[in-house]
């Protein structure tokens, strides 16, 4: 750990293939949620800081290999990243475990995860046709649709999966032959930093992979803004995600978005007409909201359940929630770590206080926990929180909480479900409850969101996309559609046998 974190001795930032401190000499402690001390000390960059990994990436793009290299070696270099992360897998998830407070399984099932985003965009590329030929009706002519880099990417990553996130966009952009600047979140940047060092490992030329830490409000508007920048990804809150909106379109360049939602576990008394069926449906709205401490933008946080069995099932999962062990992400047993922040914490606090205020009942949780030799009464630790008796009219159904915090409602009607389901400002993801496939298929079909699981939360296929509905963004990430954000579309009409057309007398 100590090697990783000190490595490059607040040399964080990395541009043209250097490792560059602040050009103001600023730098940033990186804290430790489990007991709020600081474990590492990183670059914190600023405008100017931008500006030279963007002039070293657009460098790269324009006189580098990378755009040129063949797809094969493109797609080679991403197989070798992904064999330097399973090689790691224990140094990087024990990393992003301390840096974002998850358990130390959670870190490693991140790493395997991006492993895997490097394999399938590689083995994406490879597979695919150099171009799509168009019938121009003449055998003199020659015309063909091909796929080339955006550019230069500027891609900016959230704290709650810090080097996932990074994987869902670096990889992507590389396949498709851009250069890009990252800027990870300033809290938790430690793994997309050593993510650089891998890149490098594996052969990537200079100039190509660029980073920036630092806060968003210096270094993330201007790189939405900078002219130079051909594509900006964000993956965050809502209104950061509209300013960096508002700042990428005076140069119109392309803009991907994901912004987290509001998402609604929904089941049906049939699913829990067996003790097993019960029992799965109870844990896995457990899975939802609870894993990472529902810091996760696709969270089942609004449980929607049929009435009939409502006052058995929200028992029985506020008693199960009662006994998840918090703690220390690294020790054995804890199965929920911290907050990512005390500013976090403070802000789930807030809310659980609004929904009693708002007439919630409060089934669990609603506190900090007391300390114990596995919680530091320093770190940012909170129970995890069932409000019941919640309505569409409080805050806390309405907004993204990103906490430990569960809101609990009723229908009695199939309609009623989907109306309840569909009553939000966002559209990232969704599951419904049921032992009848044609009825579970009928309510996915009429849920307005990107990514609707049925009798299953939160899996995702690297193959599929990921995107969501309303204001939870406009971009995709993963699958074929993942890649296509990376690339511009060329058609190319060869003339082989030319003819003066003489629309003009001369």
């Amino acid at each position: 750990m100590a090697d990783r974190t000190e490595r490059h001795a607040q040399a964080t930032i990395h541009a043209g293939g250097e490792w560059w401190t602040a050009i103001s000499g600023a730098t940033r402690e990186i804290l430790d949620p489990a007991d709020a001390s600081p474990f590492a000390v990183v670059a914190e960059g600023a405008e100017e800081d931008a500006e030279r990994a963007v002039a070293a990436a657009r460098h790269a793009f324009d006189h580098g290999p990378w755009p040129r290299t063949p797809v094969a070696e493109r797609a080679a270099l991403l197989r070798r990243v992904a064999g330097l992360l399973a090689r790691d897998r224990e140094e990087l998830g024990l990393l992003e475990s301390r840096d974002a407070g998850k358990t130390l399984e959670e870190g490693r099932v991140d790493i395997d995860c991006v492993a895997d985003a490097f394999r399938y965009f590689a083995d994406l590329v490879a597979a695919e046709a150099p171009g799509r030929v168009v019938d121009a009706g003449s055998p003199d002519v020659h015309s063909v649709v091909v796929h080339e880099p955006v550019g230069v990417c500027a891609l900016i990553t959230p704290w709650n999966y810090p080097l996932l996130q990074a994987s869902w966009k670096i990889a992507p952009a590389l396949a498709a032959g851009n250069t890009f600047v990252v800027k990870p979140s300033e809290i938790t940047p430690m793994t997309t930093i050593a993510l650089i060092d891998l890149l490098t490992e594996a052969g990537l030329p200079a100039g190509v992979a660029n980073l920036v830490t630092g806060p968003g409000h210096t270094v993330g508007a201007r790189l939405a803004e900078h002219p130079g920048v051909d594509l900006v990804s964000f993956t965050g809150g809502l209104a950061s995600g509209t300013k960096v909106a508002q700042a990428a379109a005076p140069t119109v360049k392309k803009v991907a978005l994901e912004l987290g939602g509001k998402n609604p576990n929904v089941v049906f008394a049939d699913a829990c007409a067996t003790e097993e069926g019960f029992d799965t449906a109870v844990d896995q709205a457990l899975n939802a909201a609870f894993i990472h401490s529902g810091q996760v933008c696709s969270a089942g946080a609004r449980l929607i359940v049929e009435e009939s069995v409502q006052d058995r099932f929200v028992t029985e999962l506020a008693r199960r929630a009662r006994r998840i062990r918090l703690g220390r992400g690294t020790e054995d047993g804890v199965e929920c770590g911290p907050l990512v922040s005390e500013q976090q914490r403070a802000k789930v606090e807030a809310y659980v206080a609004s929904a009693l205020a708002e007439g919630a009942v409060l089934r669990c949780g609603g506190k900090r926990p007391a300390p114990d030799g596995t919680r530091p009464e320093s770190g940012w630790f909170y129970e995890p929180t069932v409000l019941d008796a919640c309505h569409r009219g409080m805050k806390v159904v309405r907004e993204e909480v990103f906490g430990p915090v569960l809101t609990v409602e009723t229908f009695r009607t199939e309609e009623e479900a989907v109306l309840l389901a569909n009553d939000t400002e966002y559209g990232l993801a969704g599951a419904v409850w049921s032992t009848d496939p044609a009825k579970a298929r009928r309510v996915a079909s009429r849920l307005r969101h990107g990514t609707v699981w049925i009798n299953d939360f939160h899996p995702y296929l690297p193959q599929a996309e990921w995107g969501g509905f309303g204001r939870s963004g406009t971009g995709r990430e993963l699958g074929p559609a993942g890649l296509a954000e990376y690339r511009e579309t060329k058609h190319v009409y060869q003339n082989l046998a030319p003819k003066p057309v003489r629309w003009f007398a001369g």
